[in-house]
This record gives structure tokens, sequence and C-alpha cells, in this order.
């Protein structure tokens, strides 16, 4: 059983992971616009790796980032489907 209190820090988690991934991936794509040091691509995967998937995919069809990369329209879609059905898992068959 999970308490209410791991639910909530979840949640918050998630939310932040995921609003510092559209963040991130916002900042690299101005950061190309304006030719300047850019965000490493591990970063930037790692990031949407750590729970931050749904922003990341997120913030990649909002501005049109890192699209014609296979690296990231495989990488990042299949973690917002494994992040999905953990937290599917997590949620519902825990409770």
């Amino acid at each position: 059983m999970i308490s209410d209190i791991t639910k909530s820090i979840a949640i918050i988690y998630l939310l932040i992971i995921n609003l510092t991934a559209f963040i991130m991936y916002f900042s690299d794509k101005t950061r190309a616009i304006k030719h300047r040091w850019r965000i490493p691509e591990a970063t930037l995967l790692f990031i949407a790796a750590l729970g931050g998937s749904l922003g990341a995919f997120a913030a990649m069809k909002v501005f049109r980032h890192k699209t014609k990369h296979p690296k990231f329209y495989i990488t990042v879609p299949l973690l917002v489907i494994f992040h999905i059905a953990v937290i599917i898992y997590v949620f519902l068959k825990l409770r």
C-alpha cells in the first residue's frame, strides 16, 4: 500500500522533472537559434529518462526541437510509454 504522502511526493517530483525537461528543451532550442553554447544531447535524454519524458516530448512538439534526430524521436516516445506504464502499475496495482 502506498501512502498519500508518498503519492503526493511522486506527483510533485513528476511535475517538477517534466517542467524542468520542458524548460531545458526550450532553452536548448533558443540557444540553437542564437548559435550559442548548447545543452549536451546526453543531458537532454538523461532528464527525460529521470521521469521528464512527457515534458521533453511536449517540448519537442511545441518547439519543433530534436524532431529529426532518431536518438530523440525514438527514445523520448519510448520513455513516455515506459513512464506511463510505471505510473499505472505503481498507482493502480499497488494501492
